[in-house]
């Protein structure tokens, strides 16, 4: 079983742990968190003074940000709005690897439920939980908005469990943290909270996207609107929203 680039499970178990080195402070997942931290609020802003419609998953083209590069990337902050409003953020529990399976207990200890207003509690990594939940939640909202085939958007919070059940296994097996560095040292992303969060995140939004915008067939789509020349096929094989030209 492979996910994110992991090794295969038995291989982990029975190959001898690397040397140990020192885990850097995750640089790019800094950046994400801090730029997060700045947009959106300002972002939440605009749309509370009317400047965007609300959410990004109404908006047609001739909307302002009505293009599908910043739907998308207006639905994935809408999602992760509620991790940055945790008080205290202690993103350690989100990003260090040794704070990993008590935030995965966390969440898996979390019952599953349909909540997109939070509730926190003032114990990090049960607020964390929550909030994860929620910007879930807050996706499928949005998928049902947009008109997100059942297929895709079914099963959103068992899905991401599996994941989530398949990273616990990582960091349970001796030797994980060092492998975690090994991992980040070649440009891979080890199975840390954040970047799971944040990759399904992504996938969601760009679901919801491609709905609000293209509807059932992007073939279609382009046939009856004017679209920048490319646009279909860079958005269908782009990883992320700056991947995608603005109209």
């Amino acid at each position: 079983m492979r996910l994110f680039g992991w090794q295969a499970l038995k291989e982990l178990a029975t190959r001898r742990p690397p040397a140990k080195k020192a885990v850097d402070g995750l640089p790019a997942a800094h950046v994400i968190l801090d730029d997060l931290g700045k947009r959106i609020p300002q972002y939440l802003d605009e749309a509370d003074q009317g400047k965007l419609i609300y959410p990004a998953c109404k908006r047609t083209l001739s909307d302002a940000s009505g293009d599908v590069g910043s739907i998308w990337d207006h639905t994935r902050l809408e999602a992760m709005r509620y991790i940055i409003m945790i008080p205290g953020r202690d993103f350690q529990l989100l990003i260090g690897p040794a704070r990993q399976q008590e935030m995965i207990d966390a969440y898996l200890f979390q019952r599953p439920h349909g909540d997109t207003v939070v509730d926190f509690t003032g114990v990090p990594k049960a607020d964390f939980a929550i909030a994860i939940m929620a910007g879930l939640n807050w996706l499928s909202h949005c998928a049902q908005l947009a008109g997100v085939d059942r297929d895709k958007q079914s099963g959103t919070l068992r899905n991401f469990r599996r994941t989530i059940t398949l990273a616990q296994q990582f960091w349970m097996t001796p030797g994980a943290a060092e492998r975690c560095a090994e991992m980040l040292a070649s440009g891979q992303k080890p199975p840390l909270m954040f970047f799971l969060v944040w990759s399904e995140y992504t996938r969601l939004a760009k679901q919801i996207a491609a709905a609000a915008i293209f509807g059932p067939s992007i073939d279609r789509v382009s046939k009856l609107v004017v679209l920048p020349a490319g646009l279909t096929t860079r958005f269908e094989t782009a990883e992320d929203p700056a991947d995608v030209p603005a109209n």
